[in-house]
């Protein structure tokens, strides 16, 4: 089967690298899908998208005269109606390292507001007099 650019054909997707995916189209040979042609929106990893062995429809945007074929999937779509989705959506991994919120102030009475101000006060002065007797201490040698 020959190719024309312009027309949309069903793949198969049969390789997914950093920049891109290639799909065979039957009967035509493979081409590739550039990172930048899979969805409207911004696509950082091609997996999160495309799969092997996914069947997606593609439009021929490019056949250059060596017979690279260029490909696009958001092309192929209707834009009003459908547009490839990511195929998993990864929840947001929690900070292991992030301190635990403390309740606001108003939710405090006067004695638990009190014994935070002197505990951040004296982490303060702590913090200071570290920071002048290092100063303090690299001016001596």
């Amino acid at each position: 089967m020959q190719l024309e650019v312009g027309k949309i054909y069903e793949g198969k997707v049969k390789g997914i690298a950093k920049y891109g995916a290639f799909v065979e189209i039957e009967g035509a040979g493979t081409g590739m899908v550039h990172i930048s042609e899979i969805a409207n929106s911004f696509v950082k990893d091609v997996n999160d998208y495309l799969s092997e062995n996914q069947a997606v429809k593609v439009k021929v945007i490019s056949i250059d005269e060596g017979g690279k074929i260029g490909l696009s999937i958001k092309k192929a779509f209707d834009k009003e109606n459908e547009q490839l989705k990511p195929a998993k959506k990864q929840e947001p991994k929690p900070n292991i390292w992030e301190p635990k919120k403390k309740p606001p102030m108003s939710e405090l009475g006067f004695e638990e507001m009190l014994t935070r101000f002197k505990q951040n006060s004296e982490e303060k002065i702590c913090a200071l007099k570290r920071n002048n007797e290092r100063k303090n201490g690299s001016r001596r040698k």
